[in-house]
């Protein structure tokens, strides 16, 4: 395959049954409220723990301040401008449910896509898409196919509703090994999740090679592409599986306001899929779920190039230099070209977590490989040059 090939010379150059949608939607209806009803919110759902360390640890924000996240992969400059003045101007509308503006803004999101409005669906947060496409997929009874590791949601959401989780490491370069991810799709493989750039290592299987990948294995199974940080890429570099889609191929595509649009909290993305998936997943989607001020902040987000460009100016900056002092200590990272970068654990996770919150970072610690490893997530370059001075004081 050409995907195949390419991959070669990338290496030389350096007891089971279906249930009814109905039985799934009631299961996953309870799993849903089992959250809520935990005593800890933070660890249910999107942050769950990654590590031994994370389980054992306990969030502490120290006294007299508040703790400098780089553990959400957040962006640390927004909502734009245009994005606060658009929630301020639209407050007349919070009144009302968002039923119009929704059906408008599909509009707006097929022309940027180049498709119809029923190849959209806009989702209460990129997180929606991977619940209601693992519905949809029906994945009890059967797997859901990943690279490891990789954002997790997906695939713990199916755990916890009996599905098995098959995942493949990693190459040595921190990439998605595409070879063993195709040899380990299987007979009742339902959905392969693919997360390009890689949320936590932030690197990227380039151009056509990911492109050829993608559409060979939706002639297997459903691939869900999750597009969170495609935007980190400078926009002649983007390659949305969305060109897939456009085919009528077997593909889902996820995107968000989350992270270069800066609108993590106020829960608001789309997909891209198949008018047929789409009626689908529409089918699960809880409603109104798209609230007045997150459709305003994301409609302006959407032509608001200018701030997109400053933030991936700033987030490279800020990049390159947390890089250049992973070199310097010879700690080993992939070339990360997103807003987080995975490197080996130079303490104990435990140690690490509890001395980095002591002096006002927040981090995260990964198990892989039966090894501690530690994601930082990019922010200013400011809270960047501070965190190494701290994270010196904690490893020596």
């Amino acid at each position: 395959m050409p995907w195949r090939k390419a991959r070669q010379n990338s290496q030389n150059r350096n007891t089971m049954k279906n249930l009814s949608r109905r039985d799934w939607f009631r299961k996953s209806f309870t799993a849903a409220a089992g959250v809520v009803a935990g005593t800890s919110v933070f660890d249910q759902l999107l942050a769950a723990p990654v590590s031994r360390a994370e389980a054992v640890h306990q969030l502490r924000v120290p006294a007299g301040g508040k703790l400098v996240r780089l553990g959400s992969n957040e962006n640390p400059y927004g909502p734009s401008a245009k994005a606060r003045q658009a929630i301020v101007d639209a407050m007349g509308e919070f009144n009302r449910y968002s039923f119009e503006a929704v059906m408008e803004f599909r509009k707006t999101l097929a022309e940027k896509e180049g498709v119809t409005p029923d190849h959209i669906l806009v989702v209460n947060g990129s997180s929606e898409t991977l619940c209601l496409s693992g519905m949809v997929a029906k994945l009890e009874g059967g797997a859901v196919l990943s690279a490891f590791p990789t954002f997790r949601s997906l695939m713990e959401y199916a755990e916890k509703l009996n599905a098995r989780w098959d995942r493949v490491d990693l190459d040595e370069y921190h990439v998605h090994n595409l070879e063993a991810l195709a040899a380990a799709v299987k007979s009742d493989t339902r959905m392969l999740f693919v997360c390009n750039p890689n949320n936590p290592t932030g690197t990227v299987v380039e151009g056509a090679r990911y492109r050829d990948f993608c559409l060979e294995m939706s002639k297997k199974t459903t691939v869900l592409a999750d597009e969170a940080y495609l935007e980190f890429l400078e926009p002649r570099e983007q390659r949305s599986m969305v060109e897939l889609v456009r085919q009528g191929q077997n593909i889902i595509v996820s995107r968000t306001f989350s992270k270069v649009a800066g609108l993590a909290g106020l829960r608001i993305g789309y997909c891209v899929a198949p008018p047929d998936t789409i009626r689908k997943l529409q089918k699960f989607q809880m409603g109104p779920v798209i609230n007045q001020a997150a459709l305003a902040a994301a409609k302006v987000s959407l032509g608001d190039t200018a701030f997109a460009e400053m933030t991936r100016a700033k987030n490279n900056e800020a990049l390159k230099y947390f890089l250049t002092y992973l070199d310097q200590k010879k700690w080993f990272h992939g070339a990360s070209r997103a807003n987080c970068v995975l490197f080996p654990a130079p303490k104990d996770g435990k140690t690490i977590l509890a001395e980095t919150e002591k002096r006002g970072f927040q981090i995260r610690v990964w198990d892989y490989q039966g090894k501690e490893w530690c994601r930082v997530s990019i922010g200013t370059l400011d809270e960047m040059k501070a965190f190494t001075k701290v994270f010196d004081e904690v490893v020596a």
